[in-house]
Formats: C-alpha cells, structure tokens, sequence
C-alpha cells in the first residue's frame, strides 16, 4: 500500500475519479436505454428501483462501513490479526442477509408491483432480486479493502458493474424489447445489471484471494495467539452498522414513497401515461445525470471515516480536526461548481443527450427539472462528507436523525405539492433540496460541536464561492454567443464545459480554495 493511498486527497482521488468515470458510463448506458423504452419504460425500471435500493441498503449499507472502521481502528492500534476475523464475521452476516432479501423480492414481486400502481413491474422485480445477494457479498470485500485504505478494488468493481450494464444489458434490453415492448425492456436491462453485478462480485473474490495474506492483519496468527472473539467483533460490528443502516435507509425509503406517491398524485389530473411520462423524465433523466457529480460526494464520505476512525484511535484530536476541514473544503470544491454549471447548461445538456426520442416539450420539462434538482448537488455533499466524519467519530446515529427530519420534510411537501396541478413534479425537486439543507445545516453543527472544530467559513464558502462565480461568468457569455448551437453541438458543449472546468480550478487554486496538499504526491513539489 503507497503513502498516497493512505492520505484523505489520495483515497479520494482513486474512489472519485473511478466513480465519475462510472457515472459517465452509466450516462452513456442511459442514452440508449433512454432511447430505446421512451419516457414510459423509464418510469417502469424507476419504480423498479426504489425499491430495490430500499432492500439493498437495509441488507448492506452499515457492515461496509463497520468493516472500514474497525479494520482502521484495529491497524492503527497495531493488532496484527483481527482485521481477517472482522471480515469473515461481516461475509456470514451480509451473505445471510442478501439471500433473505433476494427471497423477500422474488415472492413479493406481485405485491410490490401493486403497490407502484403499474403492474409492468413484476418482471424488473424478479429480474433485480439476484442483485441483492450479490452486492451484499461484494460489499464485504469492499468494506475490508476501504479499511485497508486499499480503493483500487472498489474503484475497479464499480467500473466492472457500469461497462457490464453497457455490455450485457443494453443487448439484453433490446432483445427482450422485441418480444414485449417496453415492459419486457426493462426487464432484460435488469436482467444484465445483475450478471455485471455477479462479474464485479468475481472480481473483488479473485482480488481477496491474490492479496489477504499481502496484506496487514490479513493472517489468523500463530496458533496459541490471543484473538479477538467472533461473539465480540459481531456485537461492536451490529451496533456501528444498525444506526448507519437506519439513516442510509432514509433516502432510499423517500425514493420507494416517491415511486408510489409521484405518479398516483399526478395521476388526479393527468392521463396515466402522461403522469408515468413525467416521473420517467425526472427520475429516469434528471435525477440521473445529477447522480454523476455525486460520485465524488460518494468517494468523499467513505475515506473520511476509516481515516477519521484512525485518527480518534491513535488520539490525534489535530489530526481529525484537519482531516474533517479538508473534507468540508473538498465538498464545497466539488459541489459548488457542479451545482451552478449543471443549473446554467440543464436543458442543453438534455436536449443533446435525449434529442432523439423526447419531443421539444419533454425535453423542456426535464430541463426546468435539472435546472432546479442541480442545486441539491452542492448540499447533498455536505450532507455526505459532514456523515462520514460523525461516523468516523462514532456519532453515526446523529446523520441518521438529520436526514429523518429532512426526509419527513420532504415527504409533506410532496404530497401537498405534486397534487396541486399548477406545481405538479416540480415540487419533487423543490422538496429534495429543502430535504437535504436541513440534514446539511444539522450536521455541520454536530461536526463542529464534536471534532471541536471552529468553522473557517472563508474555507468553506467564501473561496469556493468566489472561484465558482468566476466560472459562471464565461459560461453565461457562451450561452449567450453559442444560442441554440448548444442544443445541438456537442463542440459547442464541449468548449462551454472544459473552458468552465479551467476557470474555475485556476480560480480555485489562485484564491486557495483548492490547495498543493489536495493533488497527488508527485505535483506537490512543482
């Protein structure tokens, strides 16, 4: 393992740039996908996967993490054999689990269907429901490598899974789409996203295999050793993973009501195939293409907590209070920028991706709806880095608790929202975002309170703030000279996105919002 996969930038930069590239991926399996079962098939595979998240995240959310910390905490303290324990422990447990929920899926698939009001869904149910099991034995191994500060074989899986569902099933869609329309579409791309779920899984067993005795506390020890016990490392492993699972359940609960309540709302006042039309954009186009800068959120909050776990295990109360900065900092780096450009360039970046199936009108109304989703960006980080902090601190029922309330809030304004005709799926967007700023705001108090941290709000906003504004700039004065040759030209596009990229790190680098330290170990000395 290199120094630089032990530092905060380091294991950011591997897990971030490997999940950007897989949400790029996933965007380009998303353009024909999109394409191919029209704005009604993508409301039917989101239906789908509200649900499936929900279970995959009750069955694996809190054991990765767990995993990550307690095999951090046990090398910092210098225990030579107990990391291998750990894990053994978390693959009984998580195997258990994925296989009782894959059951759950495959025997309520008709209820489950029934409750989303489209009973085309009963297919993409049972065709998901092997997933479950897979990625909750892959998260195993991924957990045990993040605690390792290992981020290559997460990276490498993540990527596996993304060119899988290019590979096997955009042709499994298309196919199956020829003998039943969009329903059984969507039933093949479900049917591919669990065999790419099974190669990744593949991956990370060949991975473990090739490296535990590689790597520290990878071996049982010599016999006669003291060890730590299965019955204890289980009940530390239940009680840091049962919180964590509450509060990552959360999100995806508000994404299965969502599937359930968007479209019977809408349906008071639009047609059935209008209503499912208008959560496929949103959920389908928007909410996905907001997914991809979220990837770094996402690499963000899972290297924040194996190394603010170590840092409390060794008693480096300077360490977590620099390492919880910098991860606040990066947050802002990162979602700023992408909030603001993706708001500016929303319908665009639609029109160029989804022009040849969507009319003009569906293509308007999912540009109204990123413009506005693309603000969540920037606090959905913050939600996600000020987590990985309070739960590298031990405080992980705290971010559980926040996003409750956010969640709730959520929900109300749904439902009082999305029913009212003249505001309709545009109050799923304003409800998001006003989720996450509460969770947000909460967390941030709670991180300063325990890392005894004084918030350094010329860090946190002012300097990010400023470099942004100075990338929004050019970018408003290229919509304007480039007009509708955005809509339509992928240079144009192109030109707009790098030239807003290299002002806003030039910028980011001249105010110091973004810092020597944060690159790779190679050009910190130039």
């Amino acid at each position: 393992m290199t120094s630089k996969q032990r530092t905060l930038a380091g294991g950011i930069s591997i897990l971030g740039i490997a999940g950007l590239i897989c949400k790029v991926v996933g965007v380009l399996y998303l353009i024909p996908l999109a394409n191919l079962i029209g704005s009604q098939g993508l409301g039917v595979y989101n239906q789908v996967f509200p649900t499936y998240n929900l279970m995959l995240t009750i069955s694996s959310a809190g054991i990765p993490v767990a995993i990550s910390r307690m095999v951090a905490a046990r090398l910092a303290r210098g225990e030579a054999h107990t990391p291998r324990r750990v894990f053994r422990v978390a693959l009984v447990i998580l195997g258990v689990l994925g296989l009782v929920s894959t059951l759950a899926m495959l025997l309520f698939a008709d209820d489950f269907a029934r409750a989303t009001g489209t009973l085309a869904t009963v297919r993409g149910f049972m065709m998901i429901a092997p997933s479950l099991l897979l990625v909750c034995l892959m998260s195993a191994f991924r957990g045990y490598m993040q605690g390792h500060r290992r981020m290559w074989p997460t990276a490498i899986s993540q990527l596996i899974e993304q060119v899988g569902k290019v590979g096997i099933a955009l042709p499994l869609a298309f196919s199956f789409m020829q003998k039943g329309g969009y329903p059984m579409g969507v039933a093949g791309a479900l049917l591919g996203t669990t065999l790419a779920e099974a190669t990744a899984l593949l991956y990370m067993a060949v991975d473990y295999v090739l490296q535990r005795n590689k790597l520290p506390g990878g071996s049982l020890g010599p016999a006669g050793a003291p060890l730590e016990g299965y019955r204890a490392i289980t009940r530390e492993m239940m009680a840091t993973a049962v919180p964590i699972t509450i509060g990552a359940c959360i999100v995806p609960l508000a994404g299965m009501v969502d599937s359930f309540m968007l479209v019977r709302l809408m349906k008071a006042y639009l047609p059935e195939a209008t209503a499912l039309s208008h959560y496929g954009i949103y959920a389908g186009l928007v909410i996905s293409l907001i997914n991809v800068p979220t990837a770094l959120a996402m690499a963000l909050s899972s290297n924040l907590v194996p190394a603010i776990s170590a840092r409390r295990a060794a008693g480096d109360q300077e360490g977590i209070r620099q390492d919880a900065m910098a991860g606040l900092r990066l947050a802002m780096v990162v979602g700023l920028p992408a909030s603001l450009g993706m708001s500016l360039l929303a319908e665009p970046i639609l029109t160029l991706l989804f022009h040849s199936k969507y009319t003009a009108e569906q293509l308007h109304l999912g540009g109204q709806l990123l413009s506005i989703s693309a603000l969540t960006i920037v606090v959905f980080t913050l939600v996600q880095s000020t987590s990985g902090i309070l739960q590298g601190l031990y405080k992980q029922r705290i971010p559980m608790y926040t996003l409750m309330l956010g969640v709730l809030v959520k929900i109300a304004i749904n439902y009082t929202a999305v029913q009212q005709p003249a505001i309709s799926i545009f109050g799923a967007p304003w409800a998001s975002l006003t989720c996450y700023i509460i969770s947000a705001g909460l967390n941030l108090l709670f991180v300063a309170w325990h890392a005894r941290l004084r918030l350094d709000w010329r860090e946190l906003l002012l300097r990010p703030g400023l470099a942004t504004l100075a990338m929004a700039l050019p970018v408003l004065a290229l919509i304007q000279l480039a007009g509708r040759r955005l809509y339509t030209s992928w240079l144009a596009m192109g030109v707009t996105i790098l030239l807003a990229a290299a002002v806003f790190f030039l910028s980011a680098f001249k105010l110091g919002a973004i810092k020597r330290s944060d690159l790779p170990a190679r050009f910190q000395t130039r």
